[in-house]
């Protein structure tokens, strides 16, 4: 033991010796003055791709009704999406459950009444101008859960590059201003490092009266932001 804890020790010791020492390399490198600026690159876009979770519940006496039950009304919204023209790489199964269900009464124990079956589907809609009436005939066709959508670009690179491209512009011209403010000038870039957004923010579908029919589901795409955050330290001198 005390031979592992003398290794654990060295080996700690070398670790932060070799990080003092980039430390130093990197402060060493710097011989005018430092500035660290951050900024973020932000473009607003129109999603293109809509992604929603379509789930069929069923509930009957036994385990193999509730699964038979469950699995006829999923066909028939397999169906409806393929006739819909959503590609089959385009719907990913969830996840599929089976429960009991049970009455309770005070001092008894639980009773089984019956079995729950569910079947949650990943639905990716590259129509956002059709998935609202898309989602009507699903429902039609036995959904019966519903969540989302999440309202995101198929092809975000461009995007992300255009922000990029936009941070770094407001960096560059922040520089310049705190040079030129002390009377100095940007060298260089020294070192550079990127955040990007974590996910998208979701949208929620809202619902439009159609003139002379019954009311309709509608999924309105508006817009959303894609953007980076750029950290850069320049060198003024």
């Amino acid at each position: 033991m005390r031979i592992l804890l003398s290794a654990f020790l060295l080996g700690t010791a070398a670790f932060s010796h070799a990080t003092a020492q980039a430390q130093s390399m990197y402060n060493q490198t710097i011989t005018g003055t430092r500035l660290d600026l951050s900024a973020r690159g932000e473009v607003r876009v129109i999603p293109d791709v809509a992604l929603i979770n379509a789930g069929v519940v069923t509930q009957s006496a036994d385990a193999a009704s509730a699964m038979s039950q469950n699995a006829a009304k999923m066909q028939r919204v397999m169906v409806a999406l393929n006739k819909a023209g959503v590609a089959a790489k385009d719907i990913q199964t969830q996840s599929v459950s089976l429960s009991p269900q049970y009455r309770y009464a005070e001092n008894q124990p639980p009773v089984i009444t019956g079995y729950q079956a569910a079947n949650q589907l990943n639905v990716r809609f590259r129509d956002i101008a059709r998935s609202g009436a898309i989602l009507d005939v699903l429902v039609k066709e036995g959904v019966n859960q519903l969540s989302g959508p999440t309202l995101t670009l198929d092809k975000p690179e461009a995007a992300m590059d255009a922000a990029r491209i936009s941070a770094l512009k407001t960096l560059r011209a922040r520089a310049e201003l705190y040079a030129k403010a002390a009377g100095l000038s940007v060298k260089r870039m020294v070192v550079m490092s990127e955040m990007g957004d974590e996910s998208p923010q979701p949208k929620f579908m809202q619902a439009r009266m159609m003139a002379a029919e019954e009311p309709s589901s509608q999924i309105a795409p508006g817009e959303q932001a894609i953007g980076v955050t750029l950290n850069v330290v320049f060198e003024l001198q």
